[in-house]
C-alpha cells in the first residue's frame, strides 16, 4: 500500500469522525477544523508515540466484548465475537499483520463516541489519544462541580472526577454479575474449595484425582480460562501438602529403628512447619468469611479473600512446601549423615527466605548428628544405635583396635563436613578409646576439657549445631591436639616405645655385634644338627648365656625378657640353621605398632641377616683353617714334584676363591649394616621425634620397615636378586664344607709325612697319638713315598674338580648378580654396585664372558 493511499484513508477517517466532508468549510466556530484535525492526526501517526498498554490481541478483543456487554448490547457483543473470530483467522497475503492495533483503534473510537454522546469530547479512558478536536466542553453553570462528574480536556490532560449515582459501584456489580453468568461457580466457592484442598481435603468441585496425581477442577465446571489456570496453580499446594503429610504421618517410619534419630528429627521439624502452615490456613479461612470493604457502605460485596488475594497469601507457603516435598523425595531411602547431607544441598540458595528456612530446618535435623560428633570427640563414645554416624566400630582384638576397630563410613559423611575434618574426628575418638582400652589411662578427660575451654564451647549436650562449622572444627582441632599429645607422652614415657625399637634393632636386626658373635659361637654346634633333634629349651639357655657374655647384659631386664628363641616349621632334611630365629614380644599397647604382620617382616629380615652372618662366620672359620702358617711346602718333601705342585696349585685356587667370597660378603654386610640399617634408623628417629599422633608414628615405622626391606633386596621388585643372593650363600657354605674336608686330609697327610721321617721310637709314640680314623686313612703311608704320593693324587683328583666347579658356578652367579644391580629401581643399590665392583673387575670379566 502506497503513501498516497494511506493519506487518503486517514482523510476519510477524519472526515467520518467529524461528520463533515473534507471540502466543506467549517462555519461553526465550536466545531473543529477538518484541515487542522487532519494535520494533527498525521503528526501523531508520524511520531514515535506508543500506547501505555501491552499489545495483547486476545485481551483487547475480550475488553471490547466486555465493554459492549456492560452497555447492555449483548447481541452486538456476540456479533463482535463472531467478526473477530473471522478477522483473526485470516492470514497470508492481503491480511492485516498488526491486528491488535486495529482493535485498539476501534476501542478508542468507541469510547470517544461514548464521551461525545455525553456532551463533551474526552480522551480515551484506556490511555489512548485525546480528541482530535481542539475545542472544549462548555461548562454548565447551573450544575455544581461537586455533584456532576466532568471530564475536561485542559492543555492535553484528562481530568477524571466522580460521576453521579455511584457509577463505579454499579459498574462493579454489573461486572460481577457478568462473571457469574460466564462461570456458573462463584469465586467464594472456589476459594473455599482451595482452602480445603490446601489441607488435603476434597471440596465440592476440587477433588483429588489419583490418575492425574493432583487436585483438578472438572471440565464440566464452566469458569474462565484464567480462573482455571489460577485454581490449578493453587491446587499444587494441596498436592505438596499430601506428600509431606504422608511422609510425616507415617508413624512406623518415624518411630521405627530403620529411620534413626536424624530421620526422627527431620520428621519433627516437618511436623512443626506443617503446624505453622495450618495456623496460616486458619487465618485465611477467617478472612474468607469477611466481606470486601467498599467505599460506599450501601453496596454489598462478596468475601474479602478473592482468588488473587489467596494466591498472594500462599506464595511463601508454596515455596516452603515445595522445598519440603523435594526433601521428602530425596530422603525417602536415606538416613543419618547421608540424609543431613542431602538436605544441606538444598540450603545452597540465594533467596534469603529459602536460606533462612533451610537453616532453621537443618539445625533441627542435624542436632543428633552433632551430638554424636561431640560425644565421640570429647568422650570417645560411639552413640550410634541406628548406624547413622559417619564413623562405624566393629569388635576386634586389642592389637587391632587402632587399625581396624573404627573406620570412616563415607556414605554417611554429610557434605558440610570435609573429609579432612572427618579424618581428624575419627582419629581423636580413636585416640581416646586407645588410651582407655589399651593403655588403661584416664588423662584424656582433662585434655578434652581443656580443648572445649580453648575452643569456647562446652562439654554439655547441644553445645554444637548446624551453621557452627568453624566452632566444630576448632573444637576438634583443639581436642585432637591435646589428646594426641597425651597419647604420645604415654607411649614414649610410660611404655618406652623408643627403647623397644632400639632393642629390636639390636637383637632382631643383629645390630649388637658382640651379642651376635657370642650367640653364633654358642649355637653353631647345636644348629649343625638336624632340626628335629634340637631342643628349644637348650637354645634358650644358650641365648641367655650369650646375653650374659656380651654388653647386652646391661640393658633393661624388662626388655631382655621379651627376647625369645623361635623355631620355625621345618621339613624333612632341614638343619637347625634353617629353622632358628629370634622373636620379640612387644605386648599391649605396643603391639598396635608391632603387629603380627610387622613382626613377620622383622622375622624375614632376621633370617636374611642371620644367613649373612652365618656365611661370614663360616668364611672366618675357613680362613682360620687355611691360613698360610698352618701348612708349609717343606712338609711334603716325600711327594713327587708334580704332585706337590698340583697340591700347591689347588691350595692357591682355594685361597683365591675364599678372597673373592670374603670380598663379596664383607662389602654386602657393610652395605646392609651401615647404608641400610643405620641410615634407616637415623631417618626413623627423626620422624619419631616429629610425630604428633599415633598415625604419624605408625607411618614413620612403616616407612622405616619398608626402607629396610627394599634396600635389603627383600622386596617384590628384587625377588630375582634375592634368590640369586641365596644361591651365592649356598655356594659359600659348600665351599666351607669342601675346604674343611680338603684341609683335614692335607693335615693328615702332613702328619703322616712328618711321622715317616722320625726315628723308630718317635714313630711309635706318634702312632699312639693318631686316631683310629687317621690310622685307617694313613695306613698306606707306612709304605713310604710312593704310597703317600698315590694317596695325595687321589685326594686332589676327588676334591680338585669339585673346587673348580664351585669356583666356576660362583663366578657365573656373581656376574649375573652384579649385572642385575644397575636395573634395580632403588637408588641405594647403586652404592652396593660401586662397593662390589669399584675396580670394574667384574664388569670386564662379565663382558668377556
Amino acid at each position: 500500500m502506497g503513501d498516497q493511499e494511506v493519506l487518503d484513508l486517514v482523510k476519510e477517517l477524519v472526515t467520518r469522525l467529524l461528520n463533515s466532508p473534507p471540502t466543506t468549510p467549517t462555519q461553526n466556530p465550536s466545531k473543529p477544523d477538518p484541515t487542522q484535525a487532519l494535520r494533527y492526526a498525521i503528526r501523531i501517526l508520524s511520531s514515535r508515540l506508543t500506547p501505555s498498554i501491552s499489545p495483547d490481541e486476545a485481551a483487547m478483543a475480550e475488553s471490547i466484548k466486555r465493554f459492549l456487554a456492560l452497555q447492555g448490547k449483548s447481541f452486538e457483543a456476540l456479533a463482535f465475537a463472531d467478526l473477530y473470530a473471522k478477522f483473526a483467522s485470516k492470514t497470508g497475503p492481503g491480511s492485516i499483520n498488526n491486528k491488535w492495533a486495529v482493535l485498539y483503534l476501534l476501542k478508542v473510537v468507541c469510547e470517544d463516541r461514548k464521551g461525545k454522546d455525553s456532551g463533551c469530547r474526552v480522551g480515551s479512558i484506556s490511555g489512548g489519544l485525546p480528541d482530535l478536536g481542539a475545542g472544549r466542553c462548555e461548562e454548565n453553570g447551573k450544575e455544581k462541580r461537586g455533584v456532576n462528574h466532568e471530564k475536561e480536556w485542559r492543555s492535553g490532560v484528562v481530568l477524571v472526577s466522580k460521576d453521579a449515582a455511584h457509577r463505579r459501584d454499579l459498574a462493579f456489580r454489573e461486572f460481577r454479575g457478568l462473571l457469574k453468568e460466564e462461570s456458573g461457580v462463584s469465586e467464594d466457592v472456589l476459594v473455599r474449595d482451595l482452602l480445603y484442598a490446601c489441607r488435603g481435603i476434597d471440596g465440592s468441585y476440587m477433588k483429588f484425582d489419583a490418575k492425574v496425581d493432583g487436585y483438578v477442577l472438572p471440565k464440566s465446571v464452566k469458569v474462565p480460562r484464567s480462573t482455571r489456570v489460577m485454581v490449578h496453580k493453587l491446587g499444587e499446594l494441596g498436592w505438596l501438602f499430601r506428600k509431606v503429610e504422608g511422609y510425616v504421618s507415617g508413624s512406623t517410619r518415624f518411630f521405627g529403628d530403620e529411620v534413626g534419630t536424624v530421620g526422627q528429627a527431620f520428621g519433627a521439624a516437618l511436623h512443626d512447619e506443617l503446624t505453622e502452615y495450618h495456623k496460616l490456613l486458619a487465618v485465611l479461612n477467617e478472612h474468607a468469611m469477611n466481606p470486601i470493604p467498599l467505599v460506599t457502605d450501601g453496596v454489598s460485596s462478596g468475601n474479602y479473600l478473592s482468588l488473587r488475594r489467596l494466591s498472594v497469601w500462599l506464595v511463601e507457603p508454596m515455596v516452603k512446601m515445595r522445598l519440603m516435598a523435594v526433601m521428602v523425595d530425596s530422603c525417602k531411602v536415606l538416613k543419618g549423615g547421608a540424609m543431613a547431607g542431602a538436605i544441606h544441598m538444598h540450603a545452597q540458595h540465594g533467596d534469603p527466605l529459602v536460606h533462612e528456612f533451610m537453616r532453621r530446618l537443618l539445625r533441627r535435623v542435624c542436632s543428633p548428628l552433632f551430638e554424636m560428633v561431640r560425644s565421640w570427640v570429647l568422650e570417645g563414645e560411639l552413640e550410634d544405635r541406628y548406624a547413622e554416624f559417619f564413623i562405624v566400630g566393629q569388635p576386634v582384638n586389642v592389637e587391632s583396635l587402632w587399625m581396624e576397630g573404627y573406620k570412616l563410613h563415607t556414605p554417611m559423611l554429610p557434605s558440610f563436613i570435609s573429609r579432612s575434618l572427618a579424618q581428624r574426628i575419627l582419629r581423636t575418638g580413636k585416640s581416646i578409646n586407645f588410651l582407655r582400652v589399651c593403655c588403661e589411662d584416664r588423662g584424656w578427660a582433662d585434655a578434652a576439657t581443656e580443648a572445649t575451654e580453648a575452643a569456647g564451647t562446652t562439654t554439655e549436650r547441644g553445645g554444637l549445631g548446624y551453621g557452627e562449622t568453624d566452632a566444630l572444627e576448632l573444637t576438634v582441632v583443639e581436642a585432637a591436639k591435646r589428646v594426641d599429645k597425651h597419647l604420645m607422652e604415654v607411649i614414649y614415657e610410660r611404655y618406652k616405645f623408643k627403647e623397644h625399637c632400639l632393642a629390636i634393632k639390636r637383637y632382631l636386626l643383629l645390630g649388637q655385634g658382640d651379642f651376635v658373635q657370642y650367640l653364633m659361637d654358642k649355637v653353631k654346634l647345636e644348629l649343625s644338627e638336624p632340626a628335629n633333634t634340637i631342643s628349644t629349651f637348650k637354645l634358650a639357655g644358650l641365648l641367655e648365656t650369650a646375653v650374659r657374655s656380651s654388653n647386652a647384659q646391661y640393658d633393661d631386664r624388662h626388655i631382655l625378657d621379651r627376647l625369645r628363641v623361635k623355631m620355625m616349621p621345618y621339613n624333612k632334611g632341614d638343619m637347625g640353621w634353617d629353622v632358628f630365629s629370634l622373636e620379640y614380644e612387644a605386648g599391649v599397647p605396643l603391639n598396635t605398632v608391632f603387629t603380627e604382620s610387622v613382626m613377620a617382616r622383622y622375622l624375614r629380615i632376621f633370617n636374611f641377616l642371620w644367613k649373612l652372618r652365618r656365611v661370614e662366620h663360616a668364611l672366618i672359620g675357613t680362613w682360620k683353617t687355611m691360613k698360610p702358617n698352618c701348612i708349609t711346602s717343606h712338609s711334603f718333601i716325600k711327594l713327587q714334584h708334580a704332585v706337590k705342585m698340583r697340591l700347591l696349585s689347588t691350595l692357591r685356587r682355594c685361597q683365591v676363591l675364599w678372597n673373592k667370597m670374603n670380598h663379596f660378603v664383607s662389602n654386602l654386610q657393610y652395605y646392609i649394616m651401615f647404608e641400610v640399617l643405620e641410615v634407616s634408623w637415623s631417618n626413623f628417629s627423626s620422624e619419631m621425634e616429629a610425630a604428633k599422633d599415633l598415625d604419624d608414628l605408625l607411618a614413620a615405622h612403616e616407612k622405616y620397615l619398608h626402607s629396610i626391606v627394599e634396600k635389603s633386596l627383600l622386596g617384590d621388585r628384587s625377588k630375582t636378586l634375592y634368590e640369586t643372593l641365596f644361591v651365592l650363600f649356598d655356594l659359600m657354605l659348600r665351599f666351607r664344607s669342601l675346604a674343611d674336608r680338603l684341609y683335614e686330609r692335607i693335615h693328615e697327610l702332613q702328619t703322616r709325612s712328618m711321622a715317616s721321617s722320625l726315628p723308630s721310637q718317635q714313630k711309635n709314640a706318634q702312632a699312639k697319638r693318631l686316631t683310629t680314623k687317621s690310622l685307617e686313612i694313613g695306613s698306606s703311608l707306612a709304605d713310604g713315598k710312593k704310597a703317600l704320593t698315590q694317596h695325595t693324587d687321589e685326594i686332589l683328583s676327588l676334591m680338585g674338580p669339585e673346587l673348580d666347579e664351585i669356583g666356576r658356578k660362583y663366578s657365573i652367579v656373581l656376574n649375573g648378580f652384579i649385572s642385575e644391580l644397575p636395573m634395580q629401581q632403588h637408588i641405594d643399590l647403586k652404592f652396593l654396585l660401586f662397593r662390589l665392583d669399584f675396580t670394574e673387575f667384574y664388569s670386564r670379566s662379565g663382558a668377556n664372558l
